[in-house]
């Protein structure tokens, strides 16, 4: 999913995820209460137009005076100083109509609003968004009269919820009044009733309250070899069987139904003689007439070996289902995602209503996530484990967390192992290490394997801070930083060990609230000091590029363009601003506001140049993965001519490393930097019991050359990383390199230090 309404420094995965956050779902009105508060017609709760909801609530209000029509409007009033960098107005709606495609209509008057403001709209299924859609860059900005915008969605048929609204960052003041939704073009109202067909999982509601699996004791060395199995066996059935892969099954349930029985056999021999009895329970498969073939020279393949040590009946059972797979992309449990084929799994149930998890429901939890990465992950080759050793050794921490906290812990300590950057249990937090509701006010970042003071927390001043820029803190209440990371980092997923500290770096001012006692390496004296951690940080800009506008004119001879503060309709004009200079720095050290591939990439090639190839799930052959498409620029005018240099680091993650192989497709490209965070791929969201979510990258990307990226990251041309000494001295190092690359070794240092230097205002800051 690409974003691309732009709020500086704002990744918009983030703005995305906040808008999650603002959407408090709300029951569907009757078709008479439409129009009242699509209008605002209903009045003010509080500051809040009747039925709407959003926030920070403080920058939301009603306003009975400047309206369109009627007698009421909305509006959004910002400040330099109001909390987080947007602010949102939202409704939500059940998804109880049909229809080809949703439009959110509405008029917008605008008051001194300096970044812009728009309308919004998302559709969500039971895992999360699954389209959304904003004003990118033709958003109202400045002083503007009332004018009716237009947002439109294709009407996903996943969808449950929508949500939708008034969306503005930075300062000033947009009033929004008269807004309809219209489907196919008519109002809502008169959309057809959306009629759901009920599937297995509507009508089987057996274990909906609880697993009825209790295990009390630790279980037995047999009982965990029994398990493993019977993980790998539902999980072969799930993904193969016509009955499972067509419907007809809850699967789920159907594990709960089988595993009192597997848990009390005493021998292996019992133990197969059960999963047998299961499988004649579930079916045989017909015979095909034209049977799947095997994956033609796939990237990996699926594997089997693990049925070896069967009994020949149970063996022979399993292949057969093998044998005669189901073709085709969708099955009831997974399908590929439209137009990209990254693995759906929206179908899986998360029981978010489940406050405690029991055992079954625990091992359910472990079970699909373990056979996802099993049959879907396109980066199982790259784990450092054996995956079948994870299985078995991870059953007893999951049986022994009692409670849901402990549970996700276990689950956290098992995704860390699939070595993803894209995988995470974004509800668990708050768990791991280190534990605490306040922060010191202060943004780290690990330079020369110290954890470094880069930045202030927005608003805080240097003279009331304990913790000055550039302190290298040592240790934290007595215990050594690097023995914190060291054990904190089984905690942390991520693609490579960049990633894991990167993630570290953030929590780390983590913690209890008041006094800590810290010990810093302030410019070579060590320190012993007392910092405060506070309830309320002011929130803050992650980003390692140069503060300041988008584009810049460094020199004659030197142009700079940041990804995180770009507009994909301004390209032309950044052209224009480069144009004559005898090179271009592209600082992706951060996450694109826009997506930037093709929309600037083109500019930068005068032929045909292919960029990435990729590797994605073969569904008539679970578990194998087979080489797709390999996606080229096009050369488009007007093109940039001279250098290029591409910057990256820790903080390059995703679609920033995506766009960095793109640009690095360019003859007169190079990358400067460090080693990005090895993680890309269009992600696959993953719903777990208890309303849990992770994830998982679900396209394989590689370089046309079939080289990875994943858990390698973006390598630089030229390695480039900062130091202590240049950060204190607020240098930006890595921007140095990019410039005498440009200029070349004759330019004198104090030039290329002068155009680096960063503004004296601002700091350096980790993402």
């Amino acid at each position: 999913m690409r974003l691309s309404f732009r709020f500086p420094g704002v990744p918009p995965a983030l703005v995305l995820s906040l808008l999650c956050l603002a959407s408090s779902p709300l029951p569907a009105e009757v078709p008479e209460a439409l129009d009242s508060w699509l209008q605002f017609e209903a009045g003010a709760n509080g500051k809040l137009p009747v039925g709407w909801t959003g926030g920070p609530p403080e920058t939301l209000f009603y306003d009975s005076e400047t309206v369109r029509s009627g007698e009421g409007a909305a509006g959004i009033v910002r400040q330099d100083k109001s909390s987080g960098q947007f602010s949102a107005l939202t409704r939500s709606l059940d998804v109880e109509f049909s229809g080809e495609t949703i439009e959110l209509r509405g008029y917008l008057k605008t008051e001194g609003v300096v970044d812009a403001a728009g309308l919004w709209m998302r559709l969500n299924d039971r895992t999360g968004p699954v389209q959304f859609t904003n004003m990118q860059d033709r958003g109202p900005s400045g002083d503007t009269p009332w004018q009716e915008y237009s947002i439109e969605l294709a009407l996903d048929p996943k969808a449950e919820t929508m949500s939708f609204g008034v969306l503005m960052g930075g300062a000033g003041t947009v009033w929004a009044d008269d807004l309809r939704l219209l489907v196919d073009g008519k109002p809502i109202a008169e959309a057809p009733v959306r009629v759901r067909e009920k599937t297995v999982l509507d009508l089987d509601a057996e274990f909906a309250a609880g697993s009825k699996i209790d295990m009390v004791e630790a279980p037995s060395e047999f009982q965990v070899e029994t398990l493993a199995l019977t993980a790998r066996v539902w999980g072969f059935l799930k993904y193969h069987h016509p009955r499972i892969t067509g419907g007809e099954l809850h699967w789920d349930f159907e594990l709960f139904r089988a595993l009192p029985a597997l848990l009390a056999a005493e021998n292996a021999g019992d133990r197969d003689r059960l999963l047998l009895e299961w499988l004649r329970r579930v079916g045989a498969a017909e015979p095909c007439e034209a049977c799947v073939e095997a994956a033609k020279e796939p990237y990996f393949d699926v594997r089997l070996g693990w049925m070896d040590g069967l009994s020949d009946e149970l063996r022979s059972g399993l292949m057969e289902v093998h044998t005669r797979r189901a073709a085709g992309a969708d099955r009831f449990y997974v399908s590929a995602t439209p137009n990209v084929g990254n693995p759906d799994f929206s179908r899986e149930l998360d029981y978010p209503d489940l406050a405690d998890l029991d055992a079954g429901y625990r091992l359910l939890g472990f079970f699909r996530l373990w056979n996802i990465i099993e049959y879907f992950f396109p980066y199982r080759d790259l784990i450092d484990e054996d995956w079948g050793a994870v299985l078995g050794d991870s059953i007893p921490p999951v049986l022994a967390a009692e409670s849901k906290d402990a549970y996700q812990l276990a689950m956290l300590r098992i995704i860390a192992r699939i070595d993803d950057g894209h995988s995470n249990l974004w509800s668990a937090n708050s768990l791991r290490p280190p534990v605490g509701e306040c922060r010191l006010p202060v943004v780290l970042r690990f330079i020369e394997d110290k954890a470094v003071v880069v930045q202030l927390a927005d608003g805080v001043e240097a003279a009331t801070s304990a913790l000055k820029v550039g302190d290298a803190i040592l240790s934290v209440d007595g215990e050594a930083v690097s023995s914190l990371v060291e054990s904190w980092l089984p905690l942390y997923p991520g693609s490579n060990r960049v990633h894991q500290r990167h993630g570290i770096a953030r929590n780390l001012p983590r913690g209890a609230c008041g006094a800590t006692e810290l010990t810093v390496d302030r410019g070579g004296e060590v320190k012993t000091l007392k910092a405060e951690r506070l309830a309320e940080v002011p929130s803050t800009r992650y980003a390692h590029d140069r503060p300041g506008d988008g584009f810049q004119r460094l020199s004659e001879e030197v142009a700079y363009l940041k990804l995180s503060d770009v507009k994909m309709g301004d390209v032309d004009s950044y052209l224009e601003g480069a144009a004559g200079s005898r090179g271009l720095v592209i600082d992706i050290r951060n996450y694109p506001s826009n997506f930037m591939v093709f929309a600037l990439g083109q500019r930068l090639v005068e032929e045909k140049t292919d960029f990435v190839s990729f590797t994605l799930a073969d569904y008539a052959n679970p578990g194998a993965f087979v080489w797709g498409i390999t996606l080229a620029l096009e050369p488009a005018e007007p093109g940039y001519r001279g250098q290029v240099v591409v910057l990256v680091d820790e903080a390059s993650i995703s679609q920033s490393e995506y766009t960095a192989m793109a640009f690095r497709a360019s003859p007169r490209a190079t990358v400067v930097g460090s080693t990005t965070a090895g993680a890309d791929g269009n992600v696959s969201r993953i719903p777990l019991p208890g309303g849990l979510r992770t994830g998982i990258s679900g396209i394989g990307i590689f370089y046309p050359d079939k080289s990875p990226t994943q858990r390698v990251g973006i390598l630089p041309d030229i390695v480039a990383t900062p130091t202590l000494e240049g950060m204190r001295q607020g240098r930006d190092e890595v921007l140095e390199v990019a410039i005498r690359h440009i200029l070349g070794p004759e330019a004198p240092e104090d030039d290329i230090r002068r155009l680096a230097m960063r503004p004296v205002a601002s700091a350096p800051s980790a993402p």
